[in-house]
């Protein structure tokens, strides 16, 4: 059962994730969108510039967002909590979190209690399923979790749940839920543990929602390609202090509270609903936005990460910043051709591609945000990059050491996935196995099979982003250090 809820929560927020299901052309710029301008770029003459500027924001309050965050019902379905008491006790100490008020005090930090308006009380998902993880045994609020499995589909699961409940009002109630679920099921999806299919099955669910009305569809509105296997990192919400678009393409404009409601849509039905949740997402965009990065809890040599300073400021800062208390960032998105990684998930596709973008413009949600693909991804801010391994927008690249060098990044490469304390402090990241093999060489179990990263695969590459390559074994040892302070 914990499998199929775990389909209700790892729809788009704050983070910015986005998965390809249907290949598509970039939509035209909306008016105000940023213009490429040519020019020298500490050194870089051959690609444009590209700055995607700041846009208005609704002020919140962010003591009150973390509240509705961690107890308000925003996946407003869910299966009777009748039936989640029968399988699952009150949740371990540890898969608790601060500030959750009476049903929710006993769920796991991934779980929420609602009651409908008819007085059925549900368990449904929320927001921390993707966005909290655990990094040497600590769960961090706004962690991207990084050990996700969507190796198996939420669909089977689901239907035995059903098994469980019998009180004509709670059936109903489940067979909403289900009838979603099973929509989505066949893009939730991936061949891989560790990244995440959201985007995937949130262009599903758009095509199931008039977006005039916000109305459920039982068949989808217009025309929806076959589920894709494409893999997505889920990026640490603590970039949201930094960032002026959303998603690892930039693609999110507008109004961040909005775009990050999106996840509503799985279980709304009319526009009532979603404007009584977006009454407050401007407090949880205001949290979100408030969320500081974690402190590297080891040792540092502050004599190599000040060596590590000046090459980073001389290398990496033209797209990635400066720190110190003084910070800067560009906010630049590189185009494909420049860094090199792979293109599916930047190259306009999944509900960044038609007819997503305008169904996204032309619902609810475009009255206040929009959908702008671009053939890139943006260069994120590296607040806390010690904490958010697997790295690129794949996970493809299991330490910062690797992303320096290119020649050592695995082609092949699997983890223990149930301990978070397998962390490699000189590399920064994970402790990992390279293998001699991939997916279609594997002989152990479906478990061992779905836990090897294979990067030959669509989707998956760990090229590009070979920046590091021309640096000394030295200096990259030095801006590793350095990584280690931010």
């Amino acid at each position: 059962m914990r499998a199929s809820l775990v389909l209700l929560a790892v729809l788009p927020l704050a983070a910015g994730v986005a998965v390809a299901c249907s290949s598509s052309a970039p939509a035209p710029s909306a008016p105000g969108a940023p213009t490429p301008e040519p020019g020298t770029d500490a050194g870089v003459t051959d690609y444009p510039v590209i700055t995607l500027e700041a846009e208005p924001q609704r002020p919140g309050d962010p003591a009150k967002g973390y509240r509705a965050l961690v107890n308000e019902a925003y996946v407003p379905c869910g299966i009777p909590d009748s039936a989640y008491s029968r399988v699952y006790g009150p949740a371990a100490e540890g898969d608790r979190i601060k500030g959750r008020e009476g049903r929710n005090a006993t769920l796991p930090y991934n779980f929420t209690a609602m009651t409908t308006k008819e007085g059925v009380r549900l368990v449904t998902s929320n927001c921390l399923t993707c966005h909290a993880g655990r990094i040497e045994g600590k769960l961090l609020v706004g962690l991207g979790a990084a050990d996700g499995d969507f190796t198996n589909s939420p669909a089977g699961t689901a239907s035995l749940v059903g098994n469980l409940v019998n009180d004509p009002q709670e059936r109903a109630e489940y067979e909403k839920w289900n009838e979603r679920v099973q929509t989505a099921a066949p893009y939730s999806v991936l061949s891989t543990r560790g990244p995440n299919p959201a985007d995937a099955f949130t262009a599903v669910l758009f095509a199931h929602h008039d977006p005039k009305t916000m109305a459920w569809s039982k068949t989808p509105l217009f025309e929806v390609a076959p589920p894709v296997d494409l893999p997505v990192d889920v990026p640490p919400w603590w970039r949201m202090k930094k960032k002026t678009s959303m998603f690892y393409s930039g693609a999110g404009r507008g109004d961040h509270a909005r775009i990050e409601m999106t996840a509503s849509v799985l279980c709304t039905s009319s526009v009532e609903e979603s404007r009584a949740i977006d009454a407050y997402f401007a407090d949880v965009r205001a949290y979100i936005a408030s969320i500081e990065a974690p402190k590297y809890p080891h040792a540092i040599d502050t004599a190599l990460a000040e060596q590590g300073r000046t090459v980073f400021e001389a290398t990496c800062s033209r797209c990635h910043g400066t720190y110190g208390g003084d910070d800067t960032y560009p906010n630049r998105l590189v185009t494909l051709p420049e860094i090199g990684t792979d293109p599916l998930l930047g190259s306009g596709a999944g509900q960044f591609g038609e007819p997503f973008v305008k169904w996204y413009g032309d619902s609810f949600f475009g009255e206040l945000a929009r959908f702008e693909p671009k053939e890139g991804y943006i260069a994120p801010p590296l607040d806390g990059i010690w904490a958010t391994a697997p790295y690129l927008h794949n996970g493809s690249v299991p330490t910062v050491a690797a992303l320096l060098d290119s020649t050592q990044r695995p082609t092949y490469w699997t983890r223990d996935f149930d301990d978070s304390s397998a962390y490699d402090q000189a590399a920064l990241g994970w402790v990992f196995t390279a293998l001699d093999h991939g997916k279609a060489g594997a002989t152990g179990s479906k478990k061992q099979k779905a836990e090897i990263y294979d990067t030959t695969l669509p989707g998956y590459s760990n090229a590009g982003h070979t920046f590091g390559d021309a640096l000394t074994p030295e200096d990259r040892a030095a801006v590793i250090e350095y990584l280690k302070t931010l």
